[in-house]
């Protein structure tokens, strides 16, 4: 009965709503052996990080951000009720189903059949005296919409106005990008430090990236965090508006499947801005970056999540655009401050974060590309963190304070495998150059260099030869995060490919081979024709 009024009230929003009725007909009630069943799979799933108490205090809690879910608070962030009030069994079940995007919360259904999701429900639920107490019923305040609106143009253009008017780009800045004002000094309910969140990022948005999503998260707020519900101060029509523009024009789907970009060939100077307009009319490739956990100190919850590469080329030279997004412009570098590695006992860096600074003004934002130092044997590349002992990779190093210091922005280093120091290539090596913007938060760097030099062997990772196929690496640092050293987000192998131009001999002998097929067919016609009037063949 209270499935069946939830899905009347509320399912009509839309796909997240509805995605409600992949529960069971029939829950199972909250009796003994329910909840024994869901504590033995909480003990072998959940209390990790959740705690044996339920307090969020597990053992890897202090490795996770943002930290887990205190359930004794009863204190939920995605629901279908209004603000500050407990989720139904629904929204537990699709949370606990689909995970939360963005953390650390995985999908468990694709661990745990329908049967073990309900039961560790029923036993987190007895965490919070709440979910026990009928005045507490959240059936009562599920959220209703009457009248969902579809988005349109006009819809879209109405809420990009609400975004201005409600000062949304306050928290989430002019471009959805996570850069406002307030976006440095936020905090949880418990004060723990929040990022805000990036609505350009519709792969990490929790809750979901459609328009229903957004509308309820406008509509319930989410627990535990500044983000408030708008309920009580925009009217329904407005928040679907509202959610129409986030979800059609401020997030972006990103293009994860590919991985080979295609260096475009131009005649003339190569951009050196990295915001001209020419880079936005090329090929590009999204790159995914991971946190390095390959080598201690090993950084789980890195900070780039994307980065977005691009590629041109002339006679002469080869020119790379990256972007990515990051909320604040670190141009300074305080060394002082940097994680002691070599005094480490511990693998993971995490736990010990709060002794590292993560804060506008004390580390640089950083980017490298990294390429095959030489070529290699067949199909065989290095390895993509930093290569190997005979293997070994170039990083074109840009690092935003260097221009500061009166040095140039990029220098050229070379790697042996990450337990090995990296060596700083000479003077006369040193051939790329490089520039980098931030804007609106985001940066974009520009990195340029000689597609040749006489000093080195040819090779896919040197030469970048005209139909060649370049294995290409990222390694990024948000300074504001407290990234620097191996403190970092990094990518596997993508690949360059340059774009071959068609030699003028292709089209002279297709032109050759259509003129010769034109005479041969006007000589048979001709040679037809005499016959049909008589004439000698």
């Amino acid at each position: 009965m209270l499935a069946s009024r939830f899905s009347i009230r509320i399912l009509s929003a839309g796909a997240w709503l509805v995605a409600a009725t992949v529960a069971p007909a029939a829950k199972p009630p909250a009796d003994d052996a329910t909840i024994e069943a869901g504590r033995q799979t909480y003990m072998e799933r959940c209390w990790f990080c959740h705690g044996e108490e339920g307090d969020g205090f597990g053992p890897v809690a202090d490795y996770l951000d943002p930290r887990p879910r205190d359930f004794t608070l009863g204190t939920y962030k995605l629901r279908t009720t209004h603000s500050g009030e407990l989720p139904t069994d629904e929204d537990l079940f699709r949370t606990v189903s689909r995970g939360i995007p963005g953390t650390a919360m995985p999908a468990w259904e694709t661990y745990l059949d329908e049967d073990e999701r309900w039961q560790v429900i029923r036993y987190i639920q007895t965490f919070a005296p709440e979910f026990e107490n009928p005045e507490f019923d959240p059936y009562k305040k599920v959220v209703e919409s009457s009248s969902p609106v579809p988005p349109s143009a006009e819809s879209i253009a109405r809420g990009k106005e609400l975004f201005r008017d409600a000062k949304c780009f306050e928290c989430h800045g002019v471009n959805g990008r996570g850069d406002g004002q307030k976006s440095a000094s936020m905090e949880d309910d418990w004060g723990y430090p929040l990022r805000v969140r990036n609505l350009t990022h519709g792969w990490t948005i929790k809750g979901g990236a459609e328009p229903e999503d957004i509308f309820l998260r406008f509509t319930t707020g989410i627990n535990g965090t500044p983000m408030p519900s708008f309920a009580q101060t925009m009217s329904e029509e407005d928040r679907w508006h509202l959610a129409n523009y986030i979800s059609r024009e401020v997030v972006q789907n990103p293009r994860f499947d590919k991985i080979v970009l295609k260096a475009e060939r131009v005649d003339g100077e190569l951009p050196g801005d990295p915001w001209d307009d020419r880079w936005d009319e090329t090929d590009f490739l999204d790159i995914p970056m991971a946190g390095q956990i390959l080598a201690k100190p090993r950084w789980q919850n890195h900070a780039v999540q994307m980065v977005t590469l691009r590629a041109l080329y002339n006679d002469d030279e080869i020119a790379f655009q990256v972007t990515w997004d990051d909320p604040f412009e670190d141009r300074v570098h305080r060394e002082e401050l940097e994680w002691p590695v070599e005094s480490m006992s511990e693998t993971y860096a995490w736990p010990f974060a709060d002794d590292l600074p993560r804060k506008p003004g004390t580390f640089r934002d950083a980017v490298a590309l990294q390429f095959p130092a030489r070529a290699g044997d067949g199909p065989r590349k290095p390895h993509f963190f930093r290569g190997a002992a005979g293997q070994p990779v170039q990083l074109w190093m840009w690092e935003s304070d260097r221009r500061d210091r009166g040095e140039p922005a990029v220098h050229t280093v070379e790697a042996r495998g990450f337990g090995r120091p990296l060596k700083t290539l000479g003077e006369e090596q040193q051939s790329v150059t490089g520039s980098g913007v931030w804007q609106n938060g985001q940066w974009r760097v520009v990195f340029r260099r000689p597609r040749s030099r006489e000093d080195e062997p040819p090779g896919p990772g040197l030469g970048f030869g005209a139909g060649s196929l370049v294995p290409v690496a990222v390694e990024a640092w948000e300074g504001a995060n407290g990234e620097h050293g191996l403190l970092m987000s990094l990518s596997t192998w993508h690949y360059l490919y340059l774009e071959r131009s068609t030699p003028g001999s292709v089209y002279a002998l297709a032109f050759l081979g259509l003129a010769v097929t034109a005479g041969g067919e006007w000589w048979v016609v001709r040679r037809v024709r005499r016959r049909g009037r008589g004439g000698r063949p």
